[in-house]
């Protein structure tokens, strides 16, 4: 028996409820029968028309927040790529009928993206309920207590939106003290000794989905650095100040270990004693140009990328171990080496860069990979710049991302 072939544009213009299907520039692309009945429009009405050229503010109602509010919640979905479900909204709507006349109306409005494969929010789903029957109930006998819930339960709305704007904005003052912490703790980018280096550190869209992430250059005897990047588990405030412990911990390590093996060996021992250091993954490589090789160690964290100057790409991944403090003993850690030549250039970076949401991380790493080799050649700072656009989504990642290249 096959499965029956499923016409799922009839479905949608079936659906029970008010539906619509709008572009990430909010011009409405569908919408279902239900959605233009009560709304009291034509498909012509609405079908190629910006949201808020369809649907304006009442310009009798000088309070009015509906394309405000409603645009808010639009903004977050396309920023953050989750769904946003808003509070009961008063949004007047023009009679279709009568022009100039705008009817009181109420609405429960969840804002849902559709995400492409690479995290990219290309369609919104508008889901709509009228709630207005329920508020003003017209033709009640008993219309003064009507009024009454009404502006009782309106009243509530609007306190609950003020409610929400206040914790946005003190979750947006949080996100900036915990920039300009990271600022501060990671180091400033440029070249270290007569090498040539390029870093990115870009935070994550939300209001405190920041500040995990780190990298570190370290300046060794002979002609070597150390460079490294890791990811602490969690976000804001706190997860910066533990970036902060983790990276100095790390450097001063590199400065007297005889290898980022032990490099990593001593902070995970380090990190034992930090409280949200737990599961944090970092990788560290040691580059001598004396013997033109690259010695690294992986505690969980994606392998580095070593673009050759042929145009090929090699991933460093025969050093990985678990990451700090995963097991409940220690355990020396695995270091491996491969060597290198002058021109090739080495690419480290956090998982912000390459995963996706419901994408395996083969995927994400295949699309770095055709990234180096499209911009091999490009001197370290145009090929960090290159890869951050090639490679986030346009209204930024919901994960931060560090990136350091290194031209060996």
């Amino acid at each position: 028996m096959t499965d029956p072939e499923i016409d799922y544009a009839a479905v949608f213009q079936t659906l029970p409820g008010m539906v619509a299907l709008l572009s990430p520039d909010l011009v409405f692309l569908d919408a279902n029968e239900e959605f233009l009945r009560t709304a009291g429009r034509t498909r012509e009405q609405v079908i190629g028309w910006y949201l808020f050229d369809a649907f304006p503010d009442n310009p009798n109602d000088a309070g009015a927040s509906g394309v405000r509010n409603l645009h808010a919640s639009l903004r977050r979905v396309l920023a953050t790529g989750e769904r946003d479900t808003m509070a009961l909204q008063r949004y007047d709507v023009e009679s279709a009928e009568r022009p100039g006349e705008w009817q009181e109306r109420y609405w429960s409005p969840i804002n849902a993206p559709v995400l492409d494969s690479d995290g990219r929010v290309v369609l919104i789903v508008h889901r709509v309920a009228e709630v207005t029957e329920l508020i003003v109930a017209r033709g009640a006998p008993d219309g003064s207590r009507t009024r009454v819930l009404e502006a009782e339960l309106y009243t509530r709305a609007r306190e609950l939106q003020e409610v929400n704007d206040r914790l946005r904005q003190a979750h947006n003052r949080e996100r900036e003290v915990a920039l300009a912490l990271q600022e501060a703790m990671l180091p400033a980018p440029g070249d270290i000794g007569h090498h040539r280096a390029a870093v990115r550190y870009r935070p994550a869209v939300g209001a405190l989905n920041v500040c995990g992430d780190w990298y570190d250059l370290v300046d060794l005897p002979g002609d070597r650095i150390a460079v490294a990047v890791g990811d602490v588990v969690g976000h804001g405030l706190h997860a910066a100040g533990v970036m902060g412990l983790l990276r100095s911990a790390l450097s001063a390590a590199s400065l007297v270990a005889d290898g980022p093996a032990r490099a990593l060996e001593v902070l995970g021992l380090y990190a034992r004693s930090v409280q949200g250091a737990e599961n944090t993954t970092a990788v560290e490589t040691y580059i001598d140009w004396d013997t033109h090789t690259l010695a690294y160690s992986s505690a969980g964290h994606l392998p580095p990328a070593l673009l050759h100057l042929r145009g090929d790409v090699e991933y460093l991944d025969q050093a990985t171990d678990p990451p700090l403090g995963a097991r409940p003993e220690h355990v020396a850690r695995p270091q491996a080496a491969t060597g290198f030549t002058e021109g090739d250039t080495l690419v480290l970076y956090t998982d912000g860069l390459v995963e996706r949401r419901r994408e395996d991380i083969d995927v994400g790493l295949a699309r770095l990979t055709r990234a180096l080799t499209r911009h091999r050649g490009s001197a370290p700072e145009a090929l960090a710049d290159a890869i951050l656009l090639d490679l986030l989504p346009p209204g930024g990642s919901t994960d931060d991302t560090a990136l350091l290249v290194v031209r060996l």
